[in-house]
């Protein structure tokens, strides 16, 4: 089932979809967290969004996400990536849309979809790179000319220097929800929280830190970041949107 994004609302990106089940479909609503701030012993978010490891420091002042549709799977569902899609797809025509990532261990509610009553197992969605040519990016790359071909940008300093750390990483993310997504006729609404991990992004399997720089297109550590990224994501029911599971 297809439904399209109607409405951008706000400088906080809020969504709107509209449902075509009968009667007012659940209101659910997608935010996102640049992570809860430690991940390791040695690694950890000094004060948001200051990272340190050894004599490393890495401060992150800004990141960035262009994700574009979004689909939830129903429990009788086996497989939405099939011709003609079955019953039981829930898609949301979205954008393509720039999440600015919270840093703070907060998180940022971004998008509003309405959805209708069912069970759900799993979510995906697309990292996005913007193209030079695909009209459905028309709009986004009139207002954000700078992200041509870039899905994620970050932005800050390693060890007191500037860089920009940029990626064309462009594919589907899938995540099982566990526990599994209950919409009835009892749900007014819900939150789903997608996190990316931002304390994982730029350490090295030893769990050192490593400069953003090396990471960029043709650098000796584009494909670890990259790895790291996909490794960072998770998305789970979070009703009172504090950025954890229960």
């Amino acid at each position: 089932m297809k439904r399209t994004i109607l409405s951008l609302m706000s400088a906080a990106a809020l969504l709107t979809g509209c449902s075509d089940g009968v009667g007012p479909g659940s209101q659910i609503s997608l935010s996102f967290s640049g992570g809860a701030g430690i991940s390791s012993a040695n690694l950890g978010f000094l004060s948001a969004p200051s990272i340190s490891a050894g004599a490393n420091v890495l401060e992150i002042t800004k990141a960035e996400v262009v994700l574009r549709e979004i689909e939830l799977r129903r429990v009788e569902v086996v497989d939405c990536d099939v011709i003609p899609e079955p019953d039981g797809c829930e898609k949301f025509e979205v954008g393509p849309v720039l999440i600015t990532l919270p840093l703070d261990g907060t998180t940022s509610t971004q998008i509003t979809i309405e959805i209708d009553p069912g069970s759900y197992t799993e979510i995906e969605f697309d990292i996005h790179k913007v193209s030079n040519d695909d009209p459905e990016d028309a709009a986004f790359r009139a207002a954000h000319p700078d992200l041509l071909d870039t899905s994620i940008r970050v932005q800050g300093t390693f060890n007191g220097v500037a860089f920009t750390y940029v990626t064309d990483l462009n594919e589907e993310q899938e995540f099982s929800l566990v526990p599994t997504l209950v919409i009835d006729e009892n749900t007014a609404s819900t939150n789903l929280t997608i996190v990316l991990d931002l304390a994982t992004w730029f350490v090295d399997a030893q769990g050192n830190l490593i400069d953003p720089d090396s990471a960029n297109k043709g650098g000796n550590n584009e494909n670890l970041v990259r790895d790291n990224i996909k490794a960072s994501i998770e998305a789970f029911e979070d009703k009172d949107k504090d950025g954890s599971k229960g």
